[in-house]
């Protein structure tokens, strides 16, 4: 079975260590080369014979990051591409930036810590955060989202997604109302987030309907490729933390962008810089 290994980074002198671990048994490497990144991309006819231990702690010590697909997307291009929002595609946080014009950013950011050390679990914590913006007006939120910083390389990726003819999804744990727009503005094909409710011109403190947690972003990956008749083995899912999980589980190939710990250690494939479009080497051809 094919098979395709891809060393990625921001400073090209890193990959040769871990490249020349990787050169010798495979049939073909090319290197691409942006101005945010380099990759150099090894394809086997078999399955790779280099020690991946070995490669993985050779990148590691030298500033490069491993992307390894198996199965359909060692040979083909992604049918879907599914991305976290806050802190992949974006640099920031919905709920803290609207945190910030309601004046209650360190009320959200206890709650976000006592969510982080286990104390809460994502609904919960949510739920709490929420409750912290009672009473702030609609037009804050157009504020809120004029403050968001994309992620460089985000409209590229998704560009080069649809050049090879994927679609792409955002599942976030935000809010529709800075999400959509987004989708909009960067050329996404879906978007799925949290709904605030609204009363009076004001936010009421809650959420109305589905919330999106680590569940939901995996049924939408699922439901998204449904649509596109495309199986989970072509499905390439991006996040960087503990509710990116469960779509990271139901992908063919999962990738941790700027991420924690926790999901760097679940989808076993990093890139560590803030270039998003680096992905795309996955099908580079």
């Amino acid at each position: 079975m094919s098979s395709r290994v891809i060393l990625v980074s921001d400073d090209r002198s890193s990959l040769r260590s871990p490249g020349t671990a990787l050169w010798p048994q495979a049939a073909h490497m090319r290197g691409t080369h942006t101005d945010g990144w380099t990759a150099q991309i090894f394809d086997y006819t078999t399955t790779v014979e280099a020690d991946m231990r070995e490669v993985r702690e050779l990148a590691s010590a030298s500033g490069a990051d491993v992307i390894h697909p198996h199965g359909a997307l060692a040979t083909q291009p992604p049918g879907l591409l599914v991305s976290d929002v806050d802190s992949t595609l974006t640099r920031t946080e919905a709920i803290d930036l609207l945190a910030q014009c309601a004046g209650r950013a360190d009320e959200v950011a206890d709650v976000t810590a006592r969510a982080m050390a286990g104390e809460m679990d994502f609904a919960e914590s949510l739920q709490a955060r929420v409750e912290c913006l009672a009473g702030l007006p609609v037009g804050a939120v157009e504020e809120a989202r004029s403050a968001i910083v994309v992620t460089p390389g985000a409209k590229e990726l998704i560009a080069a997604a649809h050049e090879a003819g994927a679609t792409v999804g955002l599942v976030s744990g935000g809010f529709t109302s800075m999400v959509e727009p987004l989708a909009a503005e960067l050329g996404a094909d879906h978007a799925v987030a949290n709904e605030l409710e609204v009363a009076d011109g004001h936010l009421t403190g809650r959420l109305t309907g589905e919330i999106v947690d680590r569940a939901a972003k995996a049924s939408w990956l699922r439901r998204w490729a449904a649509q596109a008749n495309v199986g989970a083995e072509r499905v390439i899912a991006i996040g960087d933390g503990d509710n990116d999980l469960d779509m990271f589980d139901a992908a063919g190939l999962a990738i941790a962008f700027c991420a924690k710990p926790v999901a760097v250690a679940a989808a076993r494939n990093t890139v560590s810089f803030e270039r998003l479009d680096a992905v795309s080497a996955v099908w580079c051809r």
